[in-house]
């Protein structure tokens, strides 16, 4: 692909159901056939275009030339997936919002305007929260997602002054007490205060879907398709990385691999954006439950590496306001360990993993199996901070292809 920094390269797409392009198995395994030994397969996070997408792919792989081993002959593929930044900014892109919830123009087009407008009427609020509902098709249902709490959160389900009032509350803490209101929120009426919240409320509903996505992305496209790899190029090394959401599609995709194929030789993940518990047998929380993942390391020949800093203030914060129970007010901002992510403090509640800083890792390598943490903050300065030479370095020891 031209300006990408190595070769060869590939993209493979998928869209929000799981279903890739024709021949992407094909154009893989051809590289094996051509001489590739091992793939490195990056899933993005929340990007708005497969061109952004590309160029962080093209940042990411730049240094591994000089990582791998030179009896290692490494091919690189991008995994494009329908998805929208992790944007920092407090006030939704509207147009993003609609292209992640295609046939919702018009709910889209409702809830700009009530944040525009913000109504000091406590009928907006219920108004704003319908469309919520109807914007995620949340219909009430009680599954039980990732960390042992319900698939449906309740932000989405509850009172919708509450929750904004709740998110509001929860952004000016995070902001810190040099913060200024708006002139808008220091002399509007009583309820003004609280749009800052419903803006926060659209995000993560937002997020909630992506979320949905993202699991089903890698469990009922990218896994099968590894197992398709599996047959076809047995001899064919797979190492899974993802970025934020990218991260729970690649550990997802565990999930959709069929039993026996042993082709993923590592799984990275950066700054993953789903629960520090996923791996877990057992719940800390509720025993008699596992995490979504639970013992899926098992199915890789290789370890599961997650990295994690806590300059991160998308996990730290964010990640927790989309996660948790909405009438937990008390933990707000994360001090309830229950909806941590696992690119905040790494793999919990799996007995025998190693917490290693970044250098020690570089410097000693991983255990040849399970999970592994890795505290990379001191390279990792913010949510997206993933490109540097340090975390290729990573990828290739956690895949046993690095230089030593």
């Amino acid at each position: 692909m031209a300006g990408m920094s190595v070769e060869p390269y590939r993209e493979i797409t998928f869209d929000k159901e799981g279903d890739g392009a024709a021949g992407q198995h094909e154009a893989l395994a051809a590289l094996a056939r051509q001489g590739v030994t091992d793939l490195v397969m990056f899933a993005h996070g929340w990007n708005n275009s497969r061109s952004v997408a590309t160029r962080l792919y093209g940042a990411f792989f730049a240094p591994f030339p000089e990582t791998v081993r030179p009896d290692v002959r490494v091919g690189y593929v991008g995994v494009v997936w329908p998805s929208m930044m992790f944007s920092d900014e407090p006030i939704p892109d509207f147009e993003s919002v609609a292209a992640v919830h295609p046939g919702k123009e018009a709910v889209v087009g409702r809830l700009a305007t009530l944040l525009r407008e913000q109504p000091d009427d406590e009928a907006a609020f219920t108004e704003f929260g319908d469309l919520l509902r109807q914007l995620t098709d949340t219909n009430g249902s009680r599954g039980f997602a990732e960390n042992g709490g319900p698939d449906v959160p309740d932000f989405l389900l509850g009172d919708p002054v509450v929750v904004c009032a709740m998110f509001a509350d929860a952004l000016e803490e995070a902001a810190g007490p040099g913060s200024v209101p708006t002139p808008r929120e220091a002399f509007g009426g009583r309820l003004t205060r609280y749009w800052k919240g419903a803006r926060e409320a659209l995000r993560q509903a937002t997020y909630y879907t992506m979320k949905r996505r993202s699991g089903t992305v890698g469990e009922r496209g990218l896994g099968p398709l590894l197992g398709e790899l599996a047959r076809s190029a047995p001899g064919l090394r797979v190492h899974l990385v993802g970025h934020s959401m990218g991260a729970r599609l690649v550990s997802f995709a565990l999930r959709g691999l069929p039993t026996g194929a042993r082709n993923v030789a590592s799984v990275t993940l950066l700054q993953g954006a789903f629960s520090h518990y996923a791996f877990a047998a057992r719940l800390p929380h509720e025993p008699g439950r596992g995490g979504a993942l639970r013992d899926l390391q098992q199915r890789v020949d290789g370890p599961v590496v997650a990295c994690y800093s806590r300059h991160d203030t998308a996990l730290r914060v964010i990640y927790p306001l989309a996660s948790r129970l909405a009438r937990d007010a008390d933990s707000l901002l994360g001090s309830d360990k229950r909806w941590w992510a696992i690119g905040h403090d790494g793999v919990q509640a799996v007995p025998g993993t190693p917490s290693l800083p970044l250098a020690a890792a570089l410097r000693n390598g991983f255990p040849a199996s399970g999970c592994v943490s890795v505290d990379a903050a001191e390279v990792v300065g913010e949510h997206s901070d993933i490109c540097h030479a340090e975390l290729a370095r990573l990828v290739a020891a956690a895949g046993r292809i690095g230089k030593r």
